[in-house]
């Protein structure tokens, strides 16, 4: 479960992370005319980061996956994937990165997908404690089984292979599709300069009625 206050951003998510994105090698589109096209969210077990995935078109460019972690304080040894912060108006400072530099993030991304999880449940407390259940906007799903074990994740270095980001991450690699639409398990696997995919566990995202299963990352356990 994601809880979530109602509550005023400053600046708002689209404003931090719209320029940050726009840096980006794997970017496509009009920087000025970004929407959002819909978010999901993964589930911190110890429910102390923010876990959120938006997927942003800009102008008439393809979907792009932009996950970001929101933390409460500065994540050491990441300044080069800080986006920024902004001023949540209940949590106070909130500092907000590249998830795939974050270990929360890569740890529980490989463990939805090895053991097929899916989007976390997103609960919204109101101010004055009430709270209320949204549905996810994205259905998201791993290709694994319950009980899969899931191996000790490390952060390394990421890069950027045909649009998409690739992370060494210990014992796995992680390569999430910056651009989903269109792309398949193998083409990830070849990012990832594995010539098989057989042992892949894929992360599978749907984000409106109308469109097709979709790629989002893939999980490479060595």
């Amino acid at each position: 479960m994601a809880l979530l206050h109602e509550a005023t951003l400053v600046p708002s998510k689209l404003d931090l992370v719209v320029p940050w994105a726009a840096s980006q090698p794997w970017f496509e589109g009009d920087p000025a005319s970004v929407v959002k096209v819909a978010a999901y969210r993964l589930d911190d077990p110890a429910g102390e980061v923010g876990l959120e995935t938006l997927l942003l078109r800009a102008g008439d460019g393809p979907v792009l996956q932009v996950p970001v972690t929101y933390r409460d304080a500065p994540l050491a040894g990441a300044e080069a994937s800080l986006v920024g912060t902004m001023r949540h108006s209940v949590l106070g400072e909130r500092f907000v990165y590249d998830a795939v530099a974050d270990p929360v993030y890569l740890a529980t991304l490989v463990a939805t997908a090895l053991t097929g999880g899916g989007h976390a449940d997103i609960v919204v407390r109101a101010a004055d404690g009430s709270e209320v259940t949204h549905e996810s906007s994205t259905t998201v799903v791993g290709s694994g089984e319950p009980g899969t074990a899931v191996p000790p994740v490390e952060v390394g270095e990421a890069t950027t292979v045909d649009g998409s980001t690739v992370v060494r991450a210990g014992g796995v690699t992680v390569v999430v599709a910056r651009r989903p639409e269109g792309v398949t398990p193998r083409d990830l696997v070849s990012a990832a300069g594995d010539a098989h995919d057989e042992s892949a566990a894929v992360l599978t995202g749907m984000w409106s009625d109308d469109s097709a299963p979709a790629t989002l990352a893939v999980v490479l356990v060595h």
